[in-house]
């Protein structure tokens, strides 16, 4: 394994272990190739082989990837973190401190939809928190426009949807 390799794994270990809650692959990347640590292409290949290797977990829902560390990767970081510089981890700090709250926010609100055993799309909208889930609801609808829409729309009014069934059934 060459040396800037291990660091871009370390990096994205650093970073999943900084947070309680998933991060896409838009967000690691977001971090990374903006402070032109490497390539994308380079970035996709260290995250494949962490998920291969088991120091990350990998859930894919929709088009998003979702990355969290294992108790593998938790220890290949405590055992190696030494090689992640100062200034980088100083730099991962600082965003994250600066950045948790949208970061959370991104990954907390997800949707997606399957086809059930009725040939009708069931889906499935969750709003996440760190302990609980406050809704997570699942609506069957008979086509795939329609759950694409359910989904699409789902960030956008699922405040309004959990106010509204907390005022009637409260």
């Amino acid at each position: 394994m060459s040396e800037p390799i291990t660091l871009y794994k370390l990096i994205v270990l650093y970073m999943l272990h900084k947070v309680d809650f998933p991060l896409t692959t838009s967000q690691i990347s977001s971090f990374i190739l903006d402070r032109d640590y490497t390539s994308f292409f380079t970035l996709q290949s260290v995250l494949s082989e962490l998920s291969e290797t088991g120091m990350i977990r990998l859930e894919k829902i929709r088009n998003t990837s979702y990355y969290t560390i294992t108790d593998s990767g938790q220890d290949a970081l405590h055992y190696f973190q030494g090689r992640i510089s100062a200034d980088i981890r100083e730099d991962i700090d600082r965003y994250m401190q600066e950045n948790k709250i949208q970061l959370r926010d991104e990954v907390s609100i997800i949707s997606n939809y399957y086809r059930n055993t009725a040939d009708e799309f069931s889906v499935h909208c969750i709003v996440k928190e760190k302990y609980a889930n406050p809704i997570d609801l699942t609506i069957t609808v008979p086509d795939e426009a329609q759950a694409k829409a359910v989904c699409n729309n789902w960030r956008k009014k699922c405040q309004e949807i959990y106010e509204f069934v907390m005022k009637e059934l409260l």
